[in-house]
């Protein structure tokens, strides 16, 4: 059965896209720490991100560095947070979290944010990437 990030590739699941290549898609969380809070994930399905190839792996992980140099262009914050959890999905995902303090990367405090906010930092973070 696809995962809930498959059906996002794949359009059956709508959601604020921020970038897209052959093998990976970038799309902003739709619970997040903060604005801008960002997954990244290959189109291959793999629970574990230790269970990727060692090419998906590092194209991973390039194509996560691309998308959170836009966001740290784009989102005013200290730094970009990275983190690779996984529990939630039963597909890899990179979180990549805009941080003004540690209080956003504890997974404990959501930002609320309405459709328009999501559609404007996702064009906000696209505008960004080159």
């Amino acid at each position: 059965m696809a995962t809930i990030f498959t059906k996002i590739i794949n359009g059956e699941i709508p959601s604020y896209k921020i970038a897209e290549d052959e093998n990976f898609f970038a799309f902003l969380d739709i619970n997040p720490n903060a604005k801008g809070h960002t997954l990244c994930i290959p189109k291959k399905e793999v629970d574990k991100v230790f269970d990727l190839d060692e090419d998906t792996y590092l194209g991973l992980m390039a194509f996560s560095r691309k998308v959170g140099k836009a966001i740290e262009t784009a989102i005013d914050c200290k730094r970009v947070g990275i983190t690779v959890i996984g529990l939630e999905v039963p597909h890899v995902h990179v979180h990549l979290i805009p941080l003004q303090s540690m209080t956003n990367a504890t997974f404990q405090n959501k930002e609320n944010m309405t459709k328009e906010e999501f559609e404007t930092t996702a064009a906000l973070i696209r505008k960004q990437l080159k």
